[in-house]
């Protein structure tokens, strides 16, 4: 039996990570093979791109040389992670993956949309979320949460207007995908975002 990929997207400081470890956590708990990954950096080669990706003194890195570096990463992830995991029969949660390339790389950096999309389709192959999970949060408060926690890095460094865009791509990919993706007010007591969640991919898996 085929596994299901689940992933989580969102703008800095949404949670993301925070509530898809929780809910690996609570599948674990439940006797449900699961894993917990994410992008960019969960392979040995992965881990040096994302270095590479996230140091703050590559604040002024090409576009393209920043694209082609997170494709590299999702060729090693897809197919040393994901891939055989899924074949498995295994549960993926994914703490980012192909969205997050659309809304950063593609709605605020200006790469062209339809050539990052192509460029995706290739590198990921047949691998497609079976349902995303999109931590939605005022820009302000998200930047406002990560650097009261101190994760400073060549991101957090971009304008608000940056991280705005990024938003409204996130926002415009869910609408255009309303099956796939399910919009989670972000802003709520940690615990309520984490229940909310709990009950849309606990009804999704049937369980």
């Amino acid at each position: 039996m085929k596994g299901i990929f689940i992933t989580f997207e969102g703008i800095e400081g949404s949670g993301k990570s925070t509530i898809s470890k929780m809910i690996y956590e609570e599948l674990l708990g439940r006797g449900i093979s699961a894993i917990h990954t994410y992008e960019p950096g969960d392979t040995p080669l992965g881990r040096e791109i994302r270095k590479t990706l996230l140091n703050p003194d590559h604040k002024e890195m090409e576009p393209l040389t920043e694209i082609l570096l997170y494709l590299a990463d999702r060729v090693e992830h897809v197919n040393k992670i994901i891939k055989p995991s899924l074949e498995k029969g295994t549960v993926v949660i994914s703490d980012r993956f192909s969205d997050s390339t659309i809304a950063y790389q593609g709605f605020a950096r200006g790469f062209p949309i339809n050539q990052l999309k192509e460029l995706d389709r290739i590198v990921r192959a047949e691998v497609k979320p079976d349902i995303t999970i999109l931590l939605d949060l005022d820009v302000k408060e998200g930047l406002k949460r990560n650097r009261g926690a101190n994760k400073i890095d060549r991101f957090e460094l971009e304008e608000v207007e940056f991280h705005e865009r990024v938003r409204k791509g996130f926002l415009t990919l869910a609408k255009d995908e309303p099956d796939r993706f399910r919009v989670v007010d972000a802003s709520q007591d940690l615990k309520d975002v984490y229940q909310e969640v709990k009950r849309i991919i606990f009804s999704f898996l049937g369980l």
